[in-house]
């Protein structure tokens, strides 16, 4: 048997990767960029930097735990990047690496289109909710 390297495991891997197996790792970063708060918070960042405070004006109904963890995670995962400027108060700003506007694209597409069609599903759900009413 061949010894592989690092490198050609990871290739091997990455071509065996398959998001329908709940132990994916692509599964697991599935569940993470569907969030809808990390679809916000990228969508809001796509136009470019903003600081922490624009950012929970910006994201209606978003807490500061909920906004802090989603952007420790998607920092992590090396979508947006976190500069301190030291200064009174300190500026934290945050913004969108090459990786996540490459997301940012299909997440503002998504809420666009949610924006776009909330109409036609509000009219699907009243009818479905008046022709199945036991549901």
């Amino acid at each position: 048997m061949a010894t592989m390297t690092a490198a050609q495991r990871r290739e091997q891997a990455r071509v065996e990767y398959d998001a329908f197996l709940r132990s994916c790792p692509t599964n697991q970063l599935l569940d993470r960029i569907s969030d809808k708060w990390v679809s916000l918070v990228v969508s809001a960042l796509a136009p470019g930097p903003l600081r922490y405070s624009d950012l929970g004006r910006k994201i209606a109904g978003v807490s500061p735990k909920m906004l802090t963890q989603t952007l420790r995670s998607l920092e992590r995962d090396g979508l947006l990047t976190r500069t301190v400027t030291p200064s009174v108060p300190v500026r934290v700003d945050y913004e969108l690496t090459p990786l996540g506007h490459s997301l940012a694209l299909l997440l503002t597409a998504v809420k666009d289109w949610a924006e776009t069609h909330f109409d036609q599903v509000r009219d699907a759900r009243d009818r479905y909710d008046t022709e199945n009413p036991d549901d």
